[in-house]
C-alpha cells in the first residue's frame, strides 16, 4: 500500500527487455533506505518488487501485463521516474489510499495557470472516468491527487508548487500518456452495486454518492 507521495525522482539507467517482460534499473538515494530484495517500490505509480540493489540503484521486474497497462513500457535510459517505498505501519497517511495497481492510461490535454496552482485536464476513457467523483482522489504517475471536476470524457487536477516542483507532470509534454489509479474504496462499491442489481437499473447515481460523502 502507497499513500501518493512522491519521495524522489528516480532516473532509468537501462531498461532490459525479456519475453516475459522488463527490467529496469533505476537510479535512486531515498527510497534505498531501509529497502531489501523482495520489498515494494512504486515506479511511475506501479507497484514494482525489488529484485536487485546496488549502493545507488535498485533493479524491478515488469511483467508483460504491467507493460500494457502502464506507460512504463515507453521507459528509456535517462528517463525520469516518480518513486515511493510502500507505506510504513507507524507512517503518516498524508495522500490516499493507492494500492500502485494501475488501471489505465490518461491523455494530458492541457495546462493552464490558474493562481498559484496549474490545472492539468486529463483524458480518460469511461472505464476510469466512471470510477471517480468530484473532490475525490486519484493517483496519476502515482501522485495523490484531488479531482477538481469531471466531465464527459476528461477530468480536471490541481497541481501546487510544490508538487509541480517534486514531480514531473508539468514538465511533460500535451499529449503524455500517464497512469492512472483511481480510488480502490469506488471500485468496491461499483462491483457492489452491480451484484446487487444484476437485472435492473440502480437508483444510486453519481450525484448520489457525492451527496452522501462517497
Amino acid at each position: 500500500m502507497f499513500t501518493g507521495i512522491i519521495e524522489e525522482l528516480g532516473t532509468i539507467q537501462s531498461v532490459s527487455l525479456t519475453k516475459e517482460g522488463s527490467n529496469l534499473e533505476i537510479a535512486a538515494k531515498t527510497v534505498l533506505e531501509g529497502t531489501q530484495l523482495g520489498d515494494s517500490i512504486a515506479v511511475n505509480g506501479a507497484c514494482l518488487t525489488v529484485t536487485a540493489l546496488k549502493k545507488d540503484r535498485f533493479v524491478a521486474f515488469v511483467m508483460a501485463e504491467s507493460l500494457r497497462r502502464t506507460n512504463l513500457v515507453d521507459l528509456k535510459q535517462g528517463s525520469k521516474v516518480h518513486l515511493e517505498r510502500a507505506m510504513a505501519a507507524n507512517g503518516r497517511f498524508g495522500g490516499h489510499m493507492v494500492t500502485g495497481h494501475i488501471d489505465g492510461q490518461g491523455i494530458l490535454l492541457s495546462r493552464k495557470n490558474e493562481g498559484a496552482a496549474v490545472v492539468c485536464t486529463i483524458g480518460a476513457d469511461e472505464t476510469i472516468l466512471s470510477g471517480i467523483v468530484e473532490k475525490g482522489s486519484i493517483a496519476i504517475d502515482g501522485i495523490s491527487l484531488t479531482i477538481m471536476d469531471v466531465g464527459t470524457d476528461s477530468f480536471r487536477v490541481g497541481i501546487i508548487p510544490h508538487t509541480g516542483s517534486h514531480t514531473t507532470l508539468l514538465h511533460r509534454p500535451i499529449g503524455y500518456q500517464c497512469n492512472l489509479e483511481t480510488d480502490v474504496i469506488g471500485k468496491y462499491i461499483q462491483k457492489f452495486l452491480a451484484k446487487s442489481t444484476p437485472n435492473k437499473k440502480s437508483n444510486i447515481t453519481m450525484d448520489f454518492l457525492r451527496e452522501n460523502g462517497f
